[in-house]
């Protein structure tokens, strides 16, 4: 019970979002969702910009992106791309990352946003 004059201690601010840990959500157009680990979501400076900014984004907070142009099939070679650039990228081994030729200019047009 609080006296006249006193104010009540200051609490912590609650988390709005939970902590999602090492993981990330990418969401395509059509709603379906990607749960990738943080690391390969960092393949992308992109999504890197966009979770690791301080200011308080929601992409920031909440550890989900949205991709409102990008179809499901994509983003999901999108994803496979960042781990195979991950397992690849110290060079000691090399493998050709497989792109389906009907895909091709939606992929091209999805890494130059994604900076991958």
């Amino acid at each position: 019970m609080l006296g006249k004059g006193e104010a009540p201690a200051p609490r912590e601010p609650e988390e709005e979002e939970e902590d999602t840990g090492g993981f990330v959500k990418l969401i395509s157009a059509e709603g379906f969702e990607f749960i990738v680990d943080k690391k390969a979501a960092m393949v992308s400076n992109t999504l890197r910009n966009m979770l690791t900014s301080p200011g308080g984004f929601s992409e920031t907070r909440q550890g989900e992106v949205r991709f409102p142009e990008i179809a499901t099939h994509v983003l999901e070679k999108i994803c496979q791309y960042f781990y195979w650039s991950l397992h690849y990228s110290s060079g000691k081994e090399s493998a050709e990352f497989q792109i389906e030729p009907e895909i091709t200019l939606e992929l091209m047009m999805a890494a130059n946003y994604l900076d991958t």
